[in-house]
């Protein structure tokens, strides 16, 4: 439900499962010690929308980094393996292949060496994301929203940061509706992007504060929680140019709010489910 400053509800308690999570982050970041390195803090990493689950990633002078092993599992079709011959960890995915050494700092992809801290913690080797990341032809971006790193895989077809957040809202705000309905709620925060109204990149329309929170679940911390399978659907088609909700830039769910501001400001468009929207 999209909020404003006459149709806000009482705002709620950050959910628990946040709560804790920010409380094991907090313990993590005060024992984070890598080998050969200064003390560092513990950060999540997503790939194209999922947060990695394999080992904890690292932040240390502006450089993340994570196990390899996780990294390209979450890419999909590469065979990861240490060899103790060499004392490098090493992957194949195809005619492409990967080394890391911690003995010499160099990562090694596709036969290019690039210099960069590489280190072993507790059985698993960690690179530097960036690196990697970019030199398979992927992305990688600091999301200021998750507070760590949003990687694109190489081939991707959605960036991971607009996937991770749009699926999210779609699921906090409307995971109870079709899919059709769960488009729709996309829509409306891609068209408010095109706005000039509005700011101009995913995350920062659905925690835009111009005009206080835009949506309640920014306001009750739901956005935060995983999507449903559906909302990553309804998340990809919408970002690969489906539309169920024509032009709309705002909606409300009459059970939930009286959505006095919108019906008196802005023109009725349709109904998809329990959302009237509005352009």
């Amino acid at each position: 439900m999209l909020l404003h400053s006459s149709d806000k509800p009482e705002r709620t308690i950050i959910p628990m499962k946040r709560k804790l999570l920010c409380g094991l982050l907090a313990a993590l970041v005060l024992t984070c010690v890598s080998a050969k390195a200064a003390p560092c803090r513990v950060v999540p990493v997503q790939v194209d929308g999922t947060v990695l689950s394999q080992g904890v990633n690292y932040l240390e002078s502006g450089v993340t980094y994570v196990p390899l092993r996780g990294l390209l599992n979450a890419f999909g079709g590469w065979s990861v393996w240490w060899d103790s011959s060499r004392k490098v960890a090493a992957a194949s995915s195809g005619s492409q292949s990967v080394t890391a050494d911690p003995a010499g700092n160099t990562v090694t992809v596709n036969g290019r060496t690039y210099s960069g801290k590489v280190f072993v913690e507790r059985g698993r080797t960690y690179i530097p994301l960036r690196i990697l990341v970019t030199a398979l032809g992927g992305g990688v971006a600091w999301d200021p929203y998750l507070g760590g790193a949003a990687v694109t895989s190489p081939g991707a077809e959605h960036d991971a940061m607009d996937l991770y957040w749009l699926s999210r809202i779609i699921s906090a705000e409307s995971q109870g509706e079709s899919l059709t309905g769960q488009i729709a709620v996309g829509n409306v925060v891609l068209n408010r992007v095109k706005s000039a109204e509005f700011p101009n990149s995913i995350p920062a329309v659905i925690f835009d504060r111009k005009h206080d929170v835009q949506f309640t679940p920014v306001s009750n911390g739901t956005v935060y929680l995983p999507p449903t399978a559906q909302s990553v659907e309804a998340a990809k088609r919408a970002l690969s140019g489906e539309s169920t909700a024509g032009g709309a830039m705002y909606f409300y769910a009459p059970a939930l709010s009286q959505g006095v501001w919108i019906n008196a400001n802005r023109t009725y468009l349709m109904t998809i489910g329990c959302h009237r929207f509005y352009l």
